[in-house]
C-alpha cells in the first residue's frame, strides 16, 4: 500500500479519497475549508495537512481535485502548494479539468523539480465517484501513468494513457462536447414529448432501448420529468469547462457549433438562477420559454 496525499474534498474528491483509504492506502488529505478535511478524517482515519504542502510530505503519490486553472496553481505553486513539500520521484496526478495549457506549464515546472506529472481528468459525476466506477483520462510519461494506475484503479471503472502532457485534458474536452449535445438532445425530446401530451416515461422506455439510448437518459430523465435539477455536475462547472473546450477549437482550428450553443443555454440557465442546478435543467430552459 502507498502513502498518498489527497487535495481537494468537494463532491468529487471526497469520495475518491474515501476508496484510497478504504483500499488501505495511508492516506492525508487537504481542503481549503479544514472543517471538510477534518470531516474526512473522522470518516476515514488517516490525517489531514493545514496547507497542500504540510500533507504531501512523504507521499508516493499526490492526487489533486479541485476547481479551475487558478486553483490548481495555487494548489501546485508558492511556498505552501504541494510542489515545495514533495520529493523527487513523487508522481503528482491531476483529477480536475482544466486547460491543457496550464497542465503542460505545470508538467514543466514539476519536471524540474523531480516530479513526475499526470494529468487525469474523470468523468462519471458524483455518482461515479461515490461508487468507485469513474472513466478516468491521462496524458503523460508512460513510466509515470503505469505507476499511478493501480492507485487510481481504486476508484476508476476504465482508466487510460491517452498520450503526452494535456492529453488527458484535450480527451476530457471531448467528453464535455459530446454530452453538451446529448443533454440537449433528451432535452429537446422530453420537452416534444410533453407538448405533444404523451407519457414522457413511456416514452423512454421505449426509444431508451433503442438508438436513442444513452447515459443520460437513462440516468436523468426521470429527474428531469420530475423538476429536480440536483443530481451532480452543476451549470456553473460545465460553462467552465466548455469555456475550455471552445478557447482550445479557437485554437487549433476545430468547429464546435452546436458547442458554442449549448453553452449558450446553459447562460440561460444560470439568468434563471440555476447556477448550481445539475446539466440536465436544459429542459427547465426550454419549459420556461413556453
Amino acid at each position: 500500500m502507498a502513502k498518498i496525499a489527497f487535495l481537494g474534498l468537494g463532491v468529487m474528491g471526497y469520495p475518491m479519497a474515501g476508496h484510497l483509504a478504504a483500499k488501505g492506502h495511508d492516506v492525508t488529505v487537504y481542503n481549503r475549508t479544514t472543517s471538510k478535511a477534518e470531516e474526512w478524517v473522522k470518516q476515514h482515519g488517516g490525517n489531514f495537512g493545514k496547507t497542500p504542502a504540510e500533507a504531501v510530505a512523504g507521499a508516493e503519490f499526490v492526487m489533486s481535485c479541485v476547481g479551475n486553472d487558478d486553483d490548481l496553481r495555487s494548489v501546485c505553486t508558492g511556498e505552501d502548494g504541494a510542489f515545495a513539500g514533495m520529493e523527487s520521484g513523487t508522481v503528482f496526478v491531476d483529477h480536475t479539468t482544466v486547460s491543457a495549457a496550464v497542465t503542460c506549464e505545470l508538467y514543466a515546472v514539476a519536471a524540474e523539480k523531480g516530479i513526475a506529472f499526470v494529468d487525469a481528468p474523470i468523468s462519471g459525476g458524483q455518482a461515479g465517484a461515490e461508487n468507485g466506477v469513474l472513466s478516468v483520462m491521462c496524458g503523460g510519461d508512460k513510466e509515470a501513468f503505469d505507476r499511478a494506475e493501480p492507485v487510481i484503479d481504486a476508484y476508476a471503472k476504465i482508466c487510460r494513457l491517452l498520450g503526452e502532457c494535456g492529453a488527458g485534458q484535450l480527451t476530457k474536452m471531448c467528453n464535455q462536447i459530446a454530452i453538451a449535445g446529448l443533454v440537449q438532445g433528451l432535452a429537446e425530446s422530453l420537452h416534444f414529448a410533453q407538448k405533444a401530451g404523451l407519457d414522457g416515461e413511456a416514452v423512454v422506455e421505449v426509444i431508451s432501448q433503442g438508438a436513442a439510448g444513452s447515459w443520460q437518459m437513462m440516468n436523468r430523465h426521470k429527474t428531469m420529468l420530475d423538476d429536480h435539477y440536483d443530481h451532480g455536475f452543476a451549470v456553473d462547472w460545465m460553462r467552465k469547462d466548455l469555456g475550455i473546450c471552445l478557447k482550445t477549437a479557437d485554437e487549433n482550428g476545430a468547429s464546435l457549433p452546436v458547442t458554442a450553443l449549448v453553452d449558450q443555454f446553459y447562460k440561460d440557465v444560470q439568468k434563471l438562477g440555476g447556477k448550481r442546478w445539475d446539466t440536465s435543467s436544459l429542459l427547465k430552459r426550454l419549459q420556461e420559454m413556453g
